[in-house]
């Protein structure tokens, strides 16, 4: 069969992969301890679910306008006023299924052959494959633990040429959970603005953050900036709604329009009954997402804690989001009952197989030094994994 070399190129998701197995082995009977994906565990606020009831039984079931409701676009820009003091109409906001889908209606809706999208690693592991659907070309910039995994603005600086099409910049970052401060963003904006290229900021972590720290966005930063700005942001995270498929962007008029032409022929609407659900979620109480975020911060208090415990390995504090990314090169060379430990996925591996605990392999976020761990799950259950790592460390043996 001839594929297309523009799907050819893509690589499946790793977290999907590994949480697969995990749930596979689950099936089975095996006790695993999932640390893989990114979902929280929390249910989805009742309040929500209510109005995802009301609209099913008021027949809210058939097609919407291919780019999202009217009420959940005004509940959006709503948003995006009293949250970031950013002003959109609705013709500057599509509502998609998913933050997932709207960074991929960006990107293809803006690159093809011959353009570079900047991405600074470590990255989510859709970024690059997103870019290589579209015919351009991921241009990967490496941070360093050193630096809280961010880029500089002269690195930007260095990076950008005439093929630059976009920079993603994501934070809370996934996999790091670090945040960029206002400093930070207005050198990077500064950059931007100077060399004319457009930002994609990703912001599907903004209200996941810890120790009394503030998300700022980008295109908060003066009407330069936002005028080349597309801010992405969802649902999934912040109100425990993965399942609910709703995401959304904001942005310049034009690059909002070709989007929702991509979209009219692709997917049309998002789910008629989530965007309802969405709106609730938007306008109403936003308790149940202070109440998660700290017990978020609880839980990364305690995996911080104990996997700096651990012989061999470092992690550094998170700021936000609900990952950890710990540096377990310490560790490489070792071997565990003859079987030695060379990167980042073989240690992956033996964690799943043999200490029933399932990670991400960082060198699927762009650096090998890497585990990626989730801890959006139960302190019983974070604790239990940590158990189950440290006691397979202390089973090493050199060489």
């Amino acid at each position: 069969m001839n594929l297309s070399k523009r799907i050819s190129a893509i690589s499946p998701s790793a977290t999907l992969a590994i949480t697969s197995k995990a749930k596979q082995m689950a099936a089975e009977g095996i006790n695993v301890i999932g640390f893989g994906a990114g979902e929280p565990d929390f249910d989805t606020p009742g309040h929500i679910k209510d109005a995802a009831k009301k609209a099913l039984d008021q027949g809210f079931t058939k097609y919407t306008p291919a780019a999202g409701t009217k009420d959940l676009k005004e509940a959006v820009c709503k948003k995006f006023k009293t949250d970031n003091n950013l002003d959109y109409a609705a013709d500057q906001v599509l509502i998609s299924c998913g933050a997932k889908h709207s960074i991929f209606n960006i990107i293809v809706a803006m690159c093809q052959e011959g353009d570079e999208v900047i991405i600074p690693s470590p990255y989510w592991v859709s970024y690059p494959e997103m870019v290589k659907a579209s015919g351009a070309a991921p241009v990967i910039i490496d941070t360093t633990q050193e630096n809280n995994f961010k880029i500089t603005a002269a690195q930007l600086d260095g990076a950008i040429t005439p093929k630059t099409k976009l920079v993603i910049l994501n934070y809370p970052s996934n996999p790091t959970g670090m945040l960029y401060s206002t400093d930070e963003l207005k050198a990077l904006a500064a950059v931007i603005v100077k060399k004319g290229v457009y930002c994609v900021a990703d912001e599907i972590y903004e209200k996941i953050i810890y120790d009394g720290q503030q998300h700022v966005s980008i295109a908060s930063l003066g009407d330069d900036i936002k005028n080349l700005t597309i801010v992405v942001n969802g649902l999934s995270k912040a109100y425990s709604m993965t399942g609910w498929r709703i995401g959304y962007a904001a942005g310049p008029r034009e690059i909002i329009k070709a989007m929702s032409n991509l979209q009219s022929h692709s997917t049309s609407n998002p789910t008629s009954i989530a965007q309802k659900a969405a709106v609730a979620a938007l306008n109403g109480p936003q308790d149940p997402v202070a109440a998660m975020v700290r017990e978020f911060q609880k839980r990364r208090d305690c995996i911080v804690t104990r996997l700096n415990a651990v012989e061999g390995i470092f992690c550094i504090k998170t700021q936000g989001a609900f990952y950890v990314f710990p540096d377990v090169s310490k560790l490489f060379g070792k071997s565990f009952q003859g079987r030695k430990i060379k990167d980042s996925m073989s240690l992956t591996e033996l964690l799943l197989n043999d200490a029933r605990v399932a990670v991400v392999p960082g060198a699927a976020f762009g650096s090998n030094a890497n585990l990626r761990l989730s801890y959006a799950s139960s302190l019983d259950n974070i604790n239990e994994g940590l158990n189950r790592i440290e006691e397979f460390v202390k089973g090493l043996s050199d060489g």
